[in-house]
Formats: structure tokens, C-alpha cells, sequence
């Protein structure tokens, strides 16, 4: 028999734990995941991990939940880029604007290692905590880039690429030695920017000079009491004190702590009511390198997501068709790939603003190359100041290896039908023939490129080509050349999205495509239908197996080489 008074009082627990005050917490030592991956594998290594709608969310939600007191941030571990600590500092300013406590802390800021970006993030926050063991790297921002002509001359490799132009610095890792002028400038340009961006906003958070952080700065690493003594954080302390300060500050012992992830996922179905489809915005997310075929893992161990042309094209069509979205966020975090997939995504952004809806793309991290190339007929292009975007330009060529064979002792002898059948192979040079089609090529793209960029931005042909060249700009810098129109988040490119298509300004947001598990097993009826993807087609071409074997982005002739985050 059920005790009435053991109801009664699990009912009025259940009641007191609904009302309860709360202490949101996020641990960004594992990193935070930008969307939802593509294939089953990734999506179901990233399910315990923190996604970035959550995190964005849930402080949008907390902003008027009077329940939520407080937001304490773990910060350390995993490398954030800057632009994704921009993010980040957004939503947490606006949590604080909301009259919020916010705190961060952390073992270290770079434990034998670098913590500039870490430490810029924390600075955001009302008080930082740091471990007493911990230091403090606030060493500044560098970028440092390899060059293999003389290695691989050695060995009997001949590099042989071409680009457009000047700044289109992926084929310098293998036919230069040292930086040419225009690649320090634009490797120079970048690392200032960055460093502007962070010196700027530490001094904004902690009350300091400019001057001041970079006196500090080129004294760095610092000491946690040195740390102290500077200002740069608040109080030395291990977790339970920080939490412990952090309830006395709310002034209630008793508050319960939830992660931000749950927080947000729990109130989102509380909210969600039986009642008629609402008139929302969808939200597309284009990760890693473009190829053609279908989104998911990428060629190579390690290389994460990638933005598959079908999937990303079948999304935009399936957003356009469904009466009640009313407009399209398209968040791209990609250093570029394929030309002919990035082709195909931008004739899909075109149809969709054609069909008057209007697309706000979303810059990452990064956002160059062909990243830009897909981003560049949007209505509304957002970035934060410290993505990496713009590289308009193209890179294509091989590394010709026949005397290396030569002087290993491998013969090598071949049959051929068509005076160019061997053109792409890597056992010997391009034709001079074969050369001029490799430029004509090269040039096609580029002024393809140039010229798309101009009609989506709305700007002289001339202007983009002195924009263009291949040059990598920051965020801030692009938003100052026109590339990018306004400086933010995701948040507030879904508020312009809102904007845009006379939405309310909660309006609900729907991930495209959305593919459930059967959907995933039948076959697709159609091209139209949001299942149509096709096999896994190489950016490269033929030359993918020797792309990857020497070091060249697998992506294809639009991409950035090797890794582009400042961390």
C-alpha cells in the first residue's frame, strides 16, 4: 500500500526541484561541437559532447529565466579558434546584461603551452578564477609556416603549380623557402589583426590599458600570483572554493547545478506544446571540406566533417520548398575544397533568393576559399571579427617525383592512348601544351570567382580583384573591404534571418536536412528527395592519391593548406 504522505512529499520535492535556483555550468575542456555530423559514426561519437546551439540557446533562455542565477565556465583542455571565443563572449556578455553572475575558471591558461585564446574568452566573464598551480600564457599570437623546396629537391621531387595569384599561398609550402613579400604581408596582416582583437578585448575586461596588456603580454608566461599581483585574474583558487564563492554570491546554499546542454534541451520540450507547425527559419550547417557527393567524414584519418554538395544543395531545395520557412541561415565553417561542389551550392543559394527567401550566411572559424565562394551570393554575410575568410583565388598543380624514382632504382614505362592521357600522372613534368591548359583552367576559375564575388556583394569587379588574389583576411578586416557585411554570431545571424523574412523574433529555427534513421535506409524517391545523395566523388581527380600523399589539401584546388584557426 502507497503511503499518502510519501506522495505528497515526492510531489512537493518535484515541485521544489522545478523552482529551485539554478547554477548553469559548461565545461569546455572536450570543445564544442559546431553541428550535428553528417554521417552515423561522427554524430554518435559527438552525442555527449557540448553543441554550440545549446550553449547559445540556453544562455538566450537563461537571460529571463529567474530561476537561473549564475553561469560557471570551465575553460582549458581543447583549443577553441577565435572566432568560436568570439562566439562565446557574445553570449556571455548578453548573459550578463541580463543582471547574471558569470564566472569562469581554470587549472591553467596553458599549461606549458598556449593560453592567449583561452584567456581572451575568460575575460568576457564578471571574475576569473585560476588555479593556484596554474600559469597564465598570455603569450601573444604567432603563426609559423613550413616550406619544403629544399627538402624535397633533394629527394628528386619537382613541385610544379600554379595559382592565382600572389596570395594564394598553399603551393609556397612547396616551391618556396622562405616566405615571399606578399605571403609575410598577408601571414603579418593576419597575426595583427588577431593580436589587436585580443590586446582589445582583455583591456575592455579587465579595466586595463592597451599598452598595459601588451607590456604583460611580452612578459608572459606568467605565474599565477604574478597573474594576480597584474590584475589579469580575480583569485587563486581550486573548484570548491569557486563554487562555493559562486553560492554565496547568488546568496542560496542550496542552488542546484545543471549543465547548460540540459538546461536548454529541458526547457525546449517543456515548450513544446501540440499545436500547428509555426513559420520559423531553417538553419543549414556546412562543415570542413567541400567535395562532391554526400556530407561526412572526411579522406583522411583525423580531418573531421566535411561539406558534401549534394547534401548541402538537397537541404537548401528541401528549405525553399516547405512553405513554412521563410528563411535560411546558412552557417559555413570551411576552408574550402572542390570547385565544381562550391559551384553547386552557390547555384542553390541563388535559386533560394530567387524563390525570395532570403539566406544570412554564418562564418566559423573559417570561412575562405571555397568557403567564401559558397558564402558569396547570401543576402546577409555575418563574421566574427577573428574568422578567417576571403582567399579568393585558385591553386592547382603536382609534384612531379620521376627523378626520385630514378635515384631509388625504380624503372618505370608506360602505354598510352591520347596525347595528354598522362597528363595529371605524377612520374613526369606537364607538357608545354598541357601547361597552358592547366593556366587556362586556373584562370577560368579565378574569374569566375571574381566575378560572382562581385555580383553577390554588390561591388565593382575591379575592387574585388584587388580584394581577391588569393589573400586571406580576418573578419574585421574583411568587414571594413566589404567582403563581409556585419560582425556576430550565429544568434544574431538567426535574428537577422527573423528580420529579413518579418518573422517574430522567436520564430523557431529547424536544422536542415533533417534525416531520421529510416530515412537514412530507403532509397530516395528522387533528386528532390532530401535522402538524394550520391557516392563520395575526390575534389582532385585523379591526382587525390598524390594529393594526399604529399601533403596537399585533400579538398581540392579551393581550399586553404594545412590548418587556418588562431587558437
Amino acid at each position: 500500500m502507497v503511503d499518502a504522505g510519501s506522495v505528497v512529499d515526492l510531489l512537493k520535492d518535484a515541485r521544489d526541484r522545478r523552482n529551485a535556483a539554478l547554477i548553469l555550468e559548461l565545461d569546455l575542456t572536450d570543445g564544442i561541437v559546431e553541428g550535428q555530423p553528417a554521417d552515423p559514426v561522427s554524430a554518435l561519437l559527438s552525442m555527449r559532447r557540448t553543441h554550440l546551439r545549446d550553449v547559445l540557446g540556453g544562455l538566450r533562455r537563461a537571460r529571463t529565466d529567474p530561476r537561473v542565477r549564475a553561469l560557471v565556465v570551465r575553460i582549458g583542455g581543447h583549443r577553441l579558434g577565435l572566432a568560436m571565443a568570439q562566439e562565446l563572449r557574445d553570449a556571455v556578455r548578453a548573459f550578463r546584461d541580463a543582471g547574471k553572475l558569470a564566472v569562469a575558471w581554470a587549472e591553467s591558461f596553458g599549461e606549458t603551452g598556449r593560453g592567449t585564446v583561452p584567456y581572451y574568452l575568460a575575460t568576457a566573464f564578471e571574475r576569473i578564477y585560476l588555479q593556484p598551480s596554474g600559469d597564465l600564457a598570455l603569450t601573444g599570437v604567432a603563426l609559423e609556416e613550413p616550406f619544403f623546396n629544399e627538402a624535397l629537391g633533394k629527394i628528386g621531387v619537382t613541385p610544379r603549380f600554379a595559382k592565382r595569384h600572389e596570395y594564394k599561398t598553399a603551393a609556397n609550402t612547396f616551391m618556396e623557402r622562405a616566405y615571399t613579400p606578399e605571403h609575410k604581408e598577408m601571414s603579418g596582416r593576419l597575426v595583427a589583426s588577431a593580436g589587436e582583437q585580443v590586446v582589445a578585448g582583455v583591456a575592455e575586461g579587465r579595466g586595463l590599458s592597451p599598452e598595459r596588456v601588451r607590456e604583460l603580454i611580452d612578459r608572459a608566461p606568467l605565474l599565477g600570483a604574478e597573474a594576480l599581483e597584474a590584475g589579469l585574474v580575480d583569485k587563486l583558487a581550486y573548484r570548491d572554493e569557486v563554487y562555493a564563492d559562486v553560492r554565496a554570491a547568488v546568496g542560496d546554499a542550496d542552488a542546484r547545478l545543471r549543465y547548460i546542454a540540459r538546461y536548454n534541451r529541458a526547457q525546449g520540450l517543456a515548450k513544446r506544446l501540440p499545436r500547428q507547425r509555426q513559420q520559423g527559419v531553417a538553419l543549414i550547417q556546412g562543415q570542413g571540406p567541400i567535395r562532391l557527393g554526400r556530407s561526412g567524414r572526411g579522406a583522411l584519418p583525423g580531418q573531421g566533417s566535411s561539406m558534401g554538395s549534394d547534401t548541402i544543395a538537397t537541404a537548401i531545395r528541401a528549405a525553399v520548398r516547405d512553405d513554412k520557412i521563410k528563411a535560411i541561415v546558412f552557417r559555413v565553417d570551411s576552408p574550402g575544397g572542390s570547385y565544381v561542389a562550391s559551384d553547386t551550392i552557390w547555384r542553390e543559394i541563388v535559386l533560394a533568393r530567387k524563390a525570395g527567401k532570403p539566406v544570412v550566411v554564418s562564418m566559423g572559424n573559417v570561412a575562405a576559399s571555397g568557403g567564401y565562394f559558397v558564402a558569396a551570393p547570401a543576402t546577409v554575410i555575418v563574421a566574427q571579427p577573428g574568422t578567417l575568410t576571403g582567399s579568393i583565388g585558385v591553386v592547382f598543380g603536382k609534384p612531379v617525383v620521376g627523378d626520385l624514382l630514378g635515384r631509388l632504382g625504380i624503372g618505370l614505362d608506360s602505354v598510352e592512348q591520347g596525347a595528354h592521357a598522362r597528363m595529371y600522372a605524377p612520374t613526369r613534368d606537364f607538357t608545354e601544351e598541357e601547361w597552358g591548359r592547366v593556366n587556362s583552367f586556373l584562370d577560368r576559375i579565378y574569374d569566375d570567382f571574381v566575378g560572382k564575388v562581385a555580383e553577390g556583394r554588390d561591388l565593382p569587379r575591379e575592387r574585388v580583384d584587388a580584394l581577391a588574389r588569393g589573400r586571406v583576411w580576418t573578419g574585421a578586416d574583411a568587414h571594413e573591404r566589404g567582403l563581409v557585411d556585419e560582425l556576430g554570431g550565429l544568434g544574431q545571424a538567426l535574428d537577422l534571418a527573423r528580420k529579413k523574412a518579418g518573422l517574430a523574433v522567436d520564430a523557431p529555427v529547424r536544422l536542415y536536412p533533417h534525416v531520421s534513421p529510416v530515412d537514412r535506409l530507403r532509397p530516395a524517391e528522387s533528386s528532390e528527395d532530401r535522402t538524394a545523395a550520391t557516392a563520395r566523388l575526390d575534389a582532385w581527380g585523379p591526382l587525390t592519391a598524390v594529393a594526399s600523399r604529399v601533403g596537399l589539401p585533400s579538398g581540392g584546388p579551393l581550399m586553404l593548406p594545412g590548418t587556418w584557426e588562431i587558437v
